[in-house]
């Protein structure tokens, strides 16, 4: 669309806070009421200025010197404009600026506003997170060098087709991890993080406007897999054949009876048991991610396996109460576990926590809202996906009411 902004350029002097003598000659910028100065590094005595034509008088040196100076900077300066103009970028003062002083590309690539993201968001965001916005940062730089040979690419350049070009790359490209493949909602979370990304340049005004504006993520609802009763008790009862596949299995049992994803139960310590207000144990600490307080009653399951470890030297040497296996390594050994147990999910860590959502409590009535507040959600939407109702249940509940429809006399019921 076409720039319609009223611009304008105005040389003046202000007095030197240095030891410099003179006054500093200044070009102030105005674009739509609102301006700008920049110091153009050049002085003058205030007796030598002429303030309404904006240009030095006296000697024909001093003029010969600053005025042609300032008409080369007038030129620079309009034609900065008019590249912002012709570009259909964003025209304010600072835009112009930038241009003029030569900032501009500094702060007006896809690659340096994502090292401004990263440098703003570093203390706000988790680690996890972080290095989720790194993958999504290397299928950008792999896209930019397939789809046009460069390193990285003017934001003004950005545009819906470049959105769309970048999706369908992410759904033919290699994956960076080959034993893990990106479906569409492993896609669609990448379109996420860029669009995040983006927005933020968007509102910092390094970008005319938002390529994302007619883009719609398109996420796909998944149900959460988790283990059923038999399953746990196969797990629990199988015998394994070496002490990592059994302290994976422990730790993985101690998530499913109590619902803590992996980063909060590897950082637990004694300090986190404690006894409640009930007189019972109860499991105290923070969710890393959100940083949100959680609060789980420890059932007999729990309290065994802590049990278990409680006299390990080198655990009470660390202040931990469980033993410590890399996520990637417990992954690993999921699947060999599953192997040996019989078990033919797909069995990574998280499947604990979606056991404890489902099996464990809302499965057994626990009330969806306390679910939530154990599991540390903000939201209760949240929790509402790991609402399933088994077949078993089903069928008890049905066992109640055939119960209860017994007896009820059958001339009563066809006389209904």
């Amino acid at each position: 669309m076409e720039s319609t902004n009223s611009f304008g350029v105005r040389f003046i002097i202000r007095h030197s806070t240095s030891k410099l003598s003179g006054a500093l000659i200044y070009a102030r910028i105005t674009v739509d009421k609102k301006r700008i100065e920049i110091s153009l590094n050049k002085t003058i005595e205030p007796s030598l200025w002429d303030a309404g034509k904006q240009i030095a008088k006296g000697s024909k040196e001093l003029v010969n010197r600053i005025n042609p100076f300032l008409d080369e900077a007038r030129l620079k300066l309009i034609d900065c404009y008019r590249q912002l103009k012709e570009q259909k970028a964003l025209i304010n003062p600072d835009a112009i600026k930038r241009l003029y002083v030569g900032d501009d590309e500094g702060q007006s690539t896809l690659i340096s506003l994502i090292r401004y993201h990263e440098t703003s968001s570093r203390i706000l965001l988790s680690k996890g997170t972080m290095k989720n916005y790194g993958a999504t940062e290397k299928y950008i730089q792999k896209f930019l060098q397939y789809k046009y040979r460069v390193d990285d690419i003017r934001l003004i350049n950005l545009n819906y087709q470049f959105i769309t070009q970048f999706e369908l790359f992410l759904r033919t490209t290699t994956p960076l991890d080959e034993s893990n493949p990106l479906g569409n909602n492993g896609v669609m979370k990448h379109m996420e993080r860029l669009r995040k990304i983006v927005t933020l340049g968007f509102k910092l005004e390094w970008i005319p406007k938002d390529p994302f504006i007619l883009y719609k993520l398109k996420f796909q609802k998944t149900e959460k897999d988790f283990l059923i009763e038999e399953e746990i008790a196969s797990l629990e009862t199988t015998a394994l054949p070496n002490e990592r596949l059994n302290k994976a299995r422990d730790i993985f049992l101690f998530s499913c009876y109590t619902g803590l994803a992996y980063i909060d139960m590897a950082k637990l310590g004694p300090e986190n048991i404690m006894m409640g207000i009930d007189k019972e144990y109860w499991l105290r600490t923070s969710r890393q991610k959100t940083e949100i307080k959680v609060s789980v009653p420890l059932l007999p399951q729990a309290i065994a396996l802590l049990d278990k470890y409680k006299d390990d030297p080198l655990l009470i040497e660390k202040g931990r109460v469980l033993p410590y296996i890399s996520n990637q390594k417990v992954n690993d050994y999921l699947k060999e576990i599953a192997t040996h147990c019989k078990i033919e999910k797909y069995m990574t860590f998280h499947l604990a926590r979606h056991t404890f959502a489902t099996t464990i409590t809302l499965n057994n009535g626990i009330p969806l809202e306390t679910v939530s507040k154990m599991l540390g959600h903000t939201k209760l939407s949240t929790t509402q996906i790991y609402v399933h109702v088994l077949e078993r249940k089903i069928s008890d509940d049905m066992k109640a009411l055939r119960t209860k429809f017994k007896q009820i006399p059958t001339s009563k019921l066809m006389a209904v």
